[in-house]
């Protein structure tokens, strides 16, 4: 699967079905090579991806992430086979660990370290039984991957990472443990607004989800971040090093930052100033890779 330079990760569970595909086909005509879906506790993404891959014809799709506690290894090779063959060279599946408090207190499962659970979830994978049709080729795997083990895991085991909720620096520490071979495909906040109280305040709520979870502040702390940064949902130094906002050219100089420090393809996620819960298509038009 061709990734392509620029992508979009953002949620579709606000938007019904039909609406959902309209925009997924507006970000195929605006040129953006691959569509990214998290999970989290609505639409299971993989059926998402695979109802919207029949009704396009050259996006690209990956999960960002699929839970690897929501679906047992042998269920996994059976999708990554199906999409192969379903949607040959359009689709990857992009697999994470996910957090503590969703795999523990809203799945009820148990969470175990992170990296050795990784790869005997790989491990599994690779050897479960699939008796369906053969794949000319399965769907590509990448690991949602932050810091050196899990990073190092998805060089040796499968196309590459995805790292989410990073600044360029990190892309700069990734491409260097990863090598050159693996694919870097790290995720992007970026928000429409020039206003600094407005922007700040926006780019607050989005990341009060995240800047809690001990998965992403161990990340932040290796890169010299602290306490400090992580109270009231994010410093102002916290805050700009994790969302992109401003005009249109101190976004695209952002995202060609983390193309300087070695990603292969930036998926950008277009936040509102206004907090509604949709992508901002006003950035993605301007982005876009195909327009005149």
């Amino acid at each position: 699967m061709d990734f392509g330079r620029l992508g979009v990760w953002t949620w579709l569970d606000g938007l019904p079905a039909a609406e959902a595909l309209a925009f997924t086909r507006r970000v195929a005509d605006w040129g953006y090579g691959t569509l990214w879906l998290p999970e989290a506790v609505g639409r299971d993404p993989l059926v998402l991806i695979a109802w919207l891959a029949a009704q396009t014809e050259r996006l690209g799709f990956c999960t960002g992430i699929a839970n690897i506690y929501a679906r047992d290894p042998m269920a996994m090779r059976a999708i990554q086979q199906t999409l192969g063959e379903l949607a040959p060279g359009r689709v990857a599946i992009g697999l994470g660990v996910s957090h503590a408090h969703l795999v523990t207190g809203v799945r009820g499962h148990e969470y175990k370290k992170p990296v050795a659970t990784m790869t005997a979830y790989l491990d599994a994978m690779q050897k479960a039984l699939y008796m369906g049709p053969q794949a000319a080729e399965q769907a590509p795997l990448v690991i949602a991957a932050l810091r050196p083990k899990m990073l190092e895991l998805a060089a040796q085991r499968t196309r590459g990472a995805h790292p989410y909720f990073v600044p360029p620096e990190h892309t700069r520490r990734a491409r260097e443990i990863l090598g050159q071979r693996a694919l870097l495909l790290p995720e992007q906040m970026v928000m429409l607004e020039t206003d600094a109280t407005k922007a700040r305040a926006a780019a607050r709520a989005a990341m009060a989800v995240y800047v809690r979870l001990p998965n992403y502040q161990n990340n932040l702390r290796w890169l010299g971040f602290g306490d400090a940064d992580f109270e009231n949902n994010g410093s102002d130094r916290l805050v700009d090093a994790i969302v992109a906002w401003g005009d249109e050219r101190a976004i695209a100089a952002r995202v060609q930052e983390h193309f300087d420090a070695g990603a292969d393809h930036v998926c950008i996620q277009p936040l509102r100033s206004d907090g509604k819960p949709l992508p901002d298509e006003r950035i993605l038009e301007a982005l876009a890779p195909g327009r005149a």
